[in-house]
């Protein structure tokens, strides 16, 4: 693909987990979109998803991997279908290529340990767990998207385990609040620390509309095309862990810890994305609680 693709404005997909649940998918302990994989009854509504994403503007679609990552898949003792969820999943995605051939498949690689904590494990262990789920993935996808990672060291490996595969990349750090990565490092140090090829651009994964404006001066002065991918929750660093607090929860949906905002409506949010591409944002999506009316709203944007 052309490693210029988000120089101009481009749409992303919305958040496939919880629409998946808002559309009927019972959840499955902490398997969350991982379960529409696991179950055959769900793969039609997974593919119905990645089209209605695409009818509403998405130019690019995210495999549903987030939860297919190793450690997610032994805590729900279905450590044995790693290679068939993954696999899957990219299958899937390409079926609704198919129908809409321009339409581009970003293989979603996700933190591969806990979510909205940096990884500490050793780099071998993250190496890989990386390259096994890239390594699946990569006969399917356009381009690989580290999605809502914590620090610079997990970038940094990730990174190294698809140099083979020999595809361009897309960036996605997770910043909970404030100004800084969960690892305490700046979004900047993303760039400065590591020797990039093939990047197509960077955003902020998982992040809410205020948390973004926080640092879009920094993003923004990256000189690297930059965006993000918007959430709907109250928050994003509840305590205990993400993982930790889903396990306690009553209804299996993450909005149960996380909360559900309600004043973000497809306008609003809009109005918002609006102001982020005036400042020069050409990377524009959703992630959590971010349904098809979103996306259309961004759409609308280009």
């Amino acid at each position: 693909m052309d490693i210029n693709f988000f120089k101009e404005t481009r749409i992303l997909d919305g958040g496939m987990g919880q629409e998946l649940l808002a559309r009927g998918m019972e959840p499955n302990g902490t398997l969350w979109s991982a379960n529409a994989l696991l179950k055959e009854k769900y793969h039609q509504l997974l593919l119905d998803t990645h089209i209605d994403f695409i009818k509403a503007g998405a130019e690019v679609i995210v495999t549903t991997t987030f939860t297919t990552r190793k450690i997610r898949l032994r805590d729900n003792k279905v450590e044995d279908k790693f290679e068939y969820l993954n696999t899957k999943a990219g299958e899937i995605a390409q079926k609704a290529k198919k129908l809409f051939p321009k339409t581009l498949i970003a293989g979603g690689l996700p933190p591969q340990y806990l979510t909205y904590e940096a990884d500490t494990r050793s780099e071998n262990e993250i190496k890989d767990d990386f390259y096994s789920q890239a390594k699946i993935l990569n006969p399917y996808v356009d381009f690989f998207y580290f999605d809502v990672l914590s620090s610079v060291r997990e970038f940094k490996i990730g990174i190294e385990c698809i140099k083979e595969f020999d595809k361009p990349y897309l960036i996605g750090a997770h910043i909970s609040e404030g100004t800084k990565l969960p690892s305490g490092e700046k979004i900047s140090e993303i760039i400065t620390k590591i020797d990039h090829d093939k990047l197509l651009g960077i955003i902020l994964s998982c992040i809410s509309p205020e948390n973004y404006e926080l640092n879009l001066n920094e993003i923004k002065n990256l000189n690297v095309p930059f965006g993000f991918k918007l959430n709907g929750f109250v928050k994003t660093n509840p305590k205990p862990n993400y993982t930790g607090a889903y396990n306690k929860s009553k209804t299996g949906n993450p909005n149960e810890f996380l909360g559900q905002r309600k004043d973000l409506t497809p306008t609003k949010m809009a109005e918002l994305a609006k102001k982020f591409k005036d400042a020069g944002a050409t990377i524009i999506g959703g992630c959590c609680e971010t349904r098809p009316a979103h996306i259309e709203a961004f759409s609308k944007l280009k």
